[in-house]
Formats: C-alpha cells, structure tokens, sequence
C-alpha cells in the first residue's frame, strides 16, 4: 500500500464525511454543496479503484504486458459519474433557485404531514395512561359525574 493510497482514502473518506453531514442541513445551498461534494468524492474513488496510471489500456500481445493493464472500467465508471453530478446539481440548483425566489429564503421547513405524523406517534406512545381507551377515545361514564379535575 502506497503512501498515496493511504492519502487518497484519506481524502474520499473526509469527501463523504463532510458531503453527508452538509445533506442533512436545512439549508438548500448546503444541500446542493453537500451533494457536489458527494460526487466529487465518488469520482476520487473510481479513480483510485482504476489502478496506477500511465498504464496502457490495451495488451501488446505478450502475458506480462496483459497483466499490468489499466482497467477502462473505473475511467468510464467516472465520466459517467461526471456526467450524473453534472446534471443533477443543475437540477438541485434550479430548484433551490426556485424555492429562494417563491419564499425568500433557503430553508426547509417541516412539513405538514411530518408534523401530524409526530403527533400521531407521541399519542400512540402515551397509550391508555392518558384517560383514553385504545381507538383513541375517551372512557364511557355510566354514573353521569365528572373525572376529576374536570368542570361540570
């Protein structure tokens, strides 16, 4: 293992780490660079995977040459994967253009069914402790009085 191996991986590693942690922000510009990141250390790791460079793509002919070839599968693999970030950063950026323009500001917000969800789980959490039954109801009361703590 190479002194540069050990760099690179360095490197890729601190790529995702930072892309990931910028992707789970709020803010549609740190999406938008977290995911920029994200792709540019993914084309680092195709790269790296492809082996040394300056080898030929192609055998001469001889059993030696054919066992220290360059694979062309990392190489096509990343221009691929240019190609890919390429466009879906074009696409984020004009959705984060868009929402800037319609709210003026970048932020997301939580949403509506995010919130009711939220909701429901603290209801389904707090059980039959809460004075209610389990479709969610409140007790039948056959005496006709009040709970306590409750006004007539």
């Amino acid at each position: 293992m190479n002194t540069i191996d050990v760099t690179m991986a360095l490197v890729v590693g601190g790529l995702f780490a930072i892309g990931f942690y910028l992707m789970l922000q709020r803010s549609l510009m740190r999406i938008v660079l977290g995911f920029i990141l994200l792709g540019h250390g993914t084309n680092l790791l195709l790269l790296v995977a492809g082996g040394t460079p300056g080898r030929p793509p192609v055998p001469t002919g001889t059993t030696e040459a054919s066992a220290r070839t360059a694979d062309p599968l990392p190489q096509a693999m990343a221009l691929t994967a240019i190609v890919i970030t390429f466009g879906l950063t074009a696409f984020l950026m004009a959705l984060a253009y868009r929402s800037w323009r319609l709210s003026g500001h970048d932020e997301v917000h939580d949403d509506v069914e995010d919130r009711l969800i939220g909701t429901a789980r603290e209801r389904a959490d707090a059980g039959p402790e809460s004075g209610r039954d389990e479709a969610g109801s409140a007790p039948d009361r056959d005496d006709g009085g009040t709970a306590p703590g409750e006004a007539r």
